[in-house]
């Protein structure tokens, strides 16, 4: 619909160029595909979104601050503010990212992007050295309500690395667990760090294998 305003030639062009973008599984590809997108058509909202998802995704951070911003000027849309404020972490201003993180405009996002704000201001109370309220800032209803949600992996995640930097082990260790179970498209590496706690590295792992084989 966004593309409508185009030329048909142009916004089939576009169109495929986004549609590259999602589909392509390397990080500089996808921005390559969705930086010729914005070559073509920079004034509609859903290239500049999709670019500056992409820019997040190859760690350019300023780059997709400056495209998100646009993006939610185009479209009103603001469900990328936790990207724009991990950015923002990124780039070492952390007040910056807090003030999006509690700002009214976060407060009338979809659950799963509350969510999301919540694990980037966790991590931006372990850089600010607060672990216990790194943790805290994770424990919401959801964590413990029982249900699976598309999100709860990373959230159970998040809530993992928070309580190992509190050094609370044992409960990490929990809930790297819950992430693994939660975590069937392997969003997260929950399971590296699960064997990481655990003592098993890939090389103990290679041996077993061989063992196997003799």
């Amino acid at each position: 619909d966004e593309l409508r305003g185009l030329p048909v030639d142009m916004a089939i062009a576009v169109g495929r160029y986004l549609v590259a973008a999602e589909l392509a599984t390397v990080p500089e590809v996808a921005y390559g595909y969705a930086q010729a997108a914005r070559h073509l058509a920079a004034r509609i909202g859903v290239v500049r979104e999709v670019f500056g998802i992409t820019a997040y995704k190859t760690g350019r951070w300023a780059e997709a601050l400056a495209e998100l911003r646009a993006a939610r000027r185009l479209t009103g849309r603001g469900e990328h503010l936790p990207l724009m404020a991990d950015s923002e972490r990124a780039l070492g201003r952390l007040d910056r990212a807090l003030e999006l993180v509690h700002g009214d405009d976060a407060k009338r996002l979809p659950r799963a992007a509350q969510i999301e704000l919540r694990i980037v201001e966790s991590g931006i109370r372990r850089d600010q050295g607060l672990a216990d309220a790194a943790v805290l800032t994770l424990q919401v209803p959801e964590l413990t309500d029982g249900k699976q949600r598309p999100w709860s992996a990373r959230l159970f995640y998040a809530y993992g690395d928070a309580l190992l930097a509190a050094g609370r082990t044992g409960a990490a260790r929990e809930a790297f667990s819950r992430a693994v179970v939660a975590d069937e498209d392997e969003q997260t590496d929950a399971l590296a760090r699960l064997d990481q706690l655990d003592g098993i590295s890939v090389a103990d792992l290679e041996d077993d294998e061989d063992e196997d084989e003799d």
